[in-house]
This record gives structure tokens, sequence and C-alpha cells, in this order.
């Protein structure tokens, strides 16, 4: 007797994982499924996780990512690669972006299955990054619509609607400034290094010549040279030449003092030469210009005006890695020790919850079928014609499978103590509770790196103090939870809120429209995002060389932004501070042991306002 299969997932899995390995030629390659990240480090490669249900679209992203993956280990020499990658961050994200369409479609031509698969995965990033919504040249990346571009080129293959509407806004830019190097694309795809010196002449043409650093070729030139010259048997002629000509120096300072001279002489008289030359050659003509490098897109979408002074220093950082995972579990087990007397309360408020939910569930019907429960409603027809058929009707489980929800909490020094540890609690609880009737729960937390400024404000100063700069400190954006992401893994990543020295200061605009970011990337229909403040944005460094209400306003036009756009549900809880001033749908308590019952209330009164939700409690009123 055979065993069972305990989860029906593992044979595909397994399968997917040798076919990848043959495919990257790559026998010794560990290849697993994660909500993490996919990607490739050393011998092991990541790819999407696959659940038991093995969905479709769960089995195509799988695939095509696993085919990306193998063909770009496969085709690419890292070596060659390192050695002709540019030095500047925009021109290597272009690089990497060519490159990588160079390896999936080289290895499309001996495979060309895996181009179907590819295609797949290309369609669903292009869809979770909201490429199919931009209208705007400023909001899609040029980088990638560089790596769509050598694609088509190579592959002649259409592009997926998102990704293409993303080629399409960079098109006319790309074959007027780089049409003419990216011909020979076909010629070169066989040959990294012919490839990537193709990819640096059009990165030059895109504008980005200051980024691509030292040209590698001409520093193996100089190195063959320098080798040459130790080889050559003249060179200790030459040697010994130069050091004669040095003694007769020593000998006669009076003479070595007149050539001198009379070397100045001519060098000045051959500058004056070059000068006249120079000034005869102004009127000449000159080569167009290369084409001006698009401006880069605007700090905020919400108010143009607002400014950075400098975004390179801010991060998004998943809270795995700003701790140690055993120190995340030290201080989750400090957290909930803390917080004992309060976890009943929080439950039963998360319980009745749930029960909304799952009563909104149940609460779908379908009539006129032909078997099922008898439609009590139709039972007059029934005895008037036994024979009448589609008098039934069936009970329809509908789930929230097309909702998420965006918990956005304030990390702030203002909130340490007890209003920290119970919003993390709070959103730990209700991410299990929504996890159960099948909503996608993602946490976020915002705070600044350092007190006062950091490195921002160091550059600041460097540079002298320039007037009216802007936010003036370095964003810290934290990911304890993606939506995708199952809670049992990342339990103890809400224990980072417990680390001294995490909660600094809050520029909430910039968080909020981070927050409604992501959640416009996300495929389900609907999106909540829901606020946790306690108080005004507040940064020190800002507020001291900008005017008093910079941050505050804001905030307000990034809320207005995201209300007009109806595409999330926005509501906000604030703890001690009255944030309905800010926000439309908002709750002010006063009092932070009342958090667990405002979100749970929150909430399950906006399920209750679902306009789908209404039409199938009204439809079974009907039918009674």
């Amino acid at each position: 007797m055979s065993k069972p299969i305990d989860n029906p997932a593992d044979p595909f899995k397994k399968a997917l994982a040798e076919a990848t390995k043959t495919l990257a030629d790559a026998p010794d390659l560990t290849v697993t499924y994660t909500v993490d990240p996919s990607g490739v480090a050393g011998d092991t490669m990541r790819l999407p996780q696959v659940s038991r249900r093995m969905t479709r679209d769960e089995i195509l992203l799988a695939r095509g990512t696993g085919d990306a993956l193998a063909l770009r280990k496969r085709h690419h020499d890292a070596g060659v690669g390192a050695h002709y990658q540019p030095s500047g961050e925009m021109a290597r994200a272009l690089y990497e972006a060519m490159e990588g369409a160079r390896c999936e479609a080289l290895g499309a031509r001996e495979m060309p299955g895996t181009l179907s698969n590819i295609d797949a995965k290309i369609a669903w990033e292009a869809e979770r990054k909201g490429y199919s919504q931009i209208r705007s040249q400023s909001d899609a990346p040029l980088a990638v619509a560089a790596g769509y571009f050598v694609r088509e080129l190579a592959t002649g293959r259409k592009l997926p609607p998102g990704a293409a509407n993303v080629l399409e806004l960079w098109r006319p830019f790309i074959e007027q400034s780089a049409g003419d190097d990216l011909e020979a694309v076909n010629h070169v795809l066989s040959d990294q290094a012919a490839f990537a010196r193709m990819a640096r002449k059009v990165i030059a043409d895109l504008g980005f010549a200051d980024q691509l650093g030292d040209d590698p070729d001409e520093e193996m030139n100089d190195e063959s040279d320098s080798e040459e010259a130790e080889n050559d048997p003249d060179s200790g002629d030459q040697e010994s030449r130069d050091q004669d000509e040095s003694e007769d120096s020593e000998a006669s300072p009076e003479r070595s003092q007149e050539e001198q001279q009379d070397q100045s002489q001519t060098s000045v008289s051959m500058d004056d030469t070059a000068d006249q030359e120079m000034g005869e050659e102004v009127d000449m003509p000159q080569a167009d210009a290369p084409p001006e490098p698009p401006s880069p897109p605007p700090a905020s979408l919400a108010d143009p005006n607002y400014k950075v002074f400098s975004p390179e220093f801010d991060e998004e950082i998943r809270a795995e890695d700003l701790a140690e995972p055993v120190e995340l579990e030290r201080l989750r087990a400090y957290l909930d020790q803390q917080l004992e007397p309060l976890k009943g309360a929080v439950s039963r408020l998360a319980n009745k919850l749930q029960r909304r939910l799952q009563a909104q569930q149940n609460r779908s019907w379908e009539f006129d079928r032909e078997e099922g429960m008898l439609d009590a409603g139709r039972l007059a027809r029934v005895v008037a014609n036994p024979t009448t058929p589609l008098s039934f009707k069936i009970e329809k489980d509908t789930e929230f499978r097309d909702t998420v929800v965006t918990l956005l909490l304030d990390n702030s020094g203002s909130m340490r103590g007890r209003p920290i540890s119970i919003a993390a609690i709070c959103a730990d609880v209700l991410a299990r509770t929504l996890e159960r009737c099948s909503v996608k729960v993602e946490i976020l937390g915002f705070t600044t790196r350092a007190w006062k400024g950091g490195q921002s404000r160091e550059k600041w100063l460097a540079e002298g103090r320039p007037q009216q700069p802007g936010r003036l400190n370095d964003l810290r954006h934290i990911i304890y939870k993606g939506a995708d992401a199952p809670w049992r893994r990342v339990r103890s990543n809400l224990g980072l809120m417990m680390k001294e020295g995490l909660l600094k200061e809050n520029i909430d605009g910039e968080a909020l429209e981070w927050a409604h970011k992501r959640m416009l990337a996300r495929p389900e229909a609907r999106k909540i995002l829901m606020v946790i403040s306690d108080g005004a944005p507040v940064d020190d460094s800002t507020l001291s060389v900008n005017p008093a209400i910079y941050l505050e306003k804001h905030l307000r036009d990034v809320i207005a932004m995201v209300e007009k756009r109806r595409a999330v549900e926005l509501i906000a809880i604030g703890i001690g501070h009255d944030v309905t001033r800010y926000y439309q749908r908002a709750v002010t308590i006063t009092d932070v042991e009342q958090l667990a019952g405002a979100m749970t209330e929150q909430l399950a009164s906006l399920f209750d306002s679902d306009p789908r939700a209404r039409a199938r409690v009204l439809g079974m009123r009907k039918a009674m």
C-alpha cells in the first residue's frame, strides 16, 4: 500500500526543482520555496511559495521565476558582469535589466517553452506593481522599460499588457536616443562581453554616461602595456640612460637651470599656439549634444512642491533585518509577558470581529437551482405545480479573498512604553483573526533612522546650509509583516517594537504615501488602510529650517490625495490626539486601553458597509 501524500504540492515542487537544476546546469543547486523575495544566493535558489491549493497563478509564477533565475545562472558570468558593471545607481539598474533580458532571450533560443513561463512571471510582477495603471513617464521605471525593450528585440515576442504599458511610455525616448546601438542586440546576444559593451553605449545614449565610471577595456589595455614594458629587453637600457641623465644634472646645476628655463619658454609658446588653435576652432560645427536625462520624479505625488534634501540615506527594511532571530524571540517573549492581562480582552474583541465576518460569509444564496434546499418563498408555486423546476436554493460560502488590510503603526518616540506595546499586540491579534477569514494583512511601521537629522543633516551642513532644504532626516520604513507572509512565520517580528532605541521621530505624510503606493500594487479588489498614530508629524531637524507647518501640510495633501482617488479606504485612530481634523473617517481615543476595541469596531464597520455585503443581505431579506 502506497504512503499517502501529506502535501499535494510536494510532487510538483520536487519536479520543478529538478527541472530548474537541469536548466541552470547546476546539479548541486538547492531549490527552496519561500514567501521571501525570490533570488539566488550561492548554491541556493529561492522560488515563490506554492500552497496546498496549487492555484494556476502560483504554478505559473513558480515556473516562470525558476526559468528566469536558472537561465541567468546558466548564461551569466559573474566575473564578466562585474568587470563591465557601471558605478552609478541608475546606470547599474539599466545594465542589470538588459543583462537579465539577454539571459532569458538566449535561453529561449534553445528552449522556446521558457518564454511562456517567463511571460507569466512578467505579467504577475507588472500587475503586482501596478504597471497597467501608470499614465505618466515619470512614474514608469526606465531601467525596467530598457530590459523589456531588449527582450522584445531579441525574442520578437509581445509583452503582457502591464509591461507593454511601461515600455510604450519610454519607447520613443529609447528608440530616438539608443535605437542605432540596440540594433546590434541579436549579433552580440551570445557574447556577454560584447553585449556588455553595447549596453554601456546604450546607457550613455540614454544620458547616464557620467555614471559609467572608467572604461574597463582601456584599463585592460593599460595593464597589458605595463606587462609588455616589464618584459621588454630595451627597458633596462632606458633605465641606464635615465640614470646617466640624472648624474649629468647633478654635476652641472647651472646648465640644468638654463634647460629648465628653455623648456618653460617652449611650454609657454606651445600653450599660446594651442590657445590660438582652440580659438579658431570655436566656430566649427559641433555634433549634436546627447539628450538631457529625464528629470527625477517629484518627492511626493501629493504635493510637487514638497522637497526632500537627500533621499539616499532613507531605508525600507524588513523587521528581521534589524535584529538577530534570537533577539527578536527575546523581545517577543517580553511583549507577551508585558501584555498578558490584556490578551483576553483583545482576543474576545477579535472573536467578535471574526463572527461578524463569518456571518457575512455565509449569507450568500444562489436561487432557482434544480437541487439543494427547498426554497420556502416558492412553496406556493410548488403546490400548484409539483413538477415546476428551479425551486431550490444553495447556500454559497463567500470568503473575503479579494480584500487586503494594511496597519500602519506610528513608531515615534512618543509611542514608547505602553502605547507601542498595545499597538503591537492588537496588530498581532487582528492579523491572526483576519487571516482566519482569508483577508490578507500587512503590518508596517514608520520612524526615522536618527534623532535630529542624521546623515541628511550632516550632508546639509557640509554643503553650506542651503535655504529651505525640505525634509531633513533619514526615513526608516519597516515591514513587520508582508501581505503574503503567513502570520506564524513573522510572529516574532512585532517584538522589534520593544527594541530600545528604535522609536525616534515621525514623518507621517511620506509614510502614508509609501503605504498607499504599496497597496496600489496589490491585486486585491478591496484595499483598507488603517493608520494608528499619537500625534502630528514632528521632526526637529526638518522643522528648524522650514516653515512650522511644513510636515503637517504635506500630511494633509497626502490624505486628500488618497481620499480623492478612493482606490484605498482610509481610516485612522488617534491615541490622545485628535486626528479627525486630518482624516474624513477617524476616531480619537483618550486611553490606550481603548485601542483594541477601536480597531476591531472600525474594521467591522468597514466590512458591514461593504456594498457587496449589503447586497447579499438585501438579497437574503427579499427571499425570506
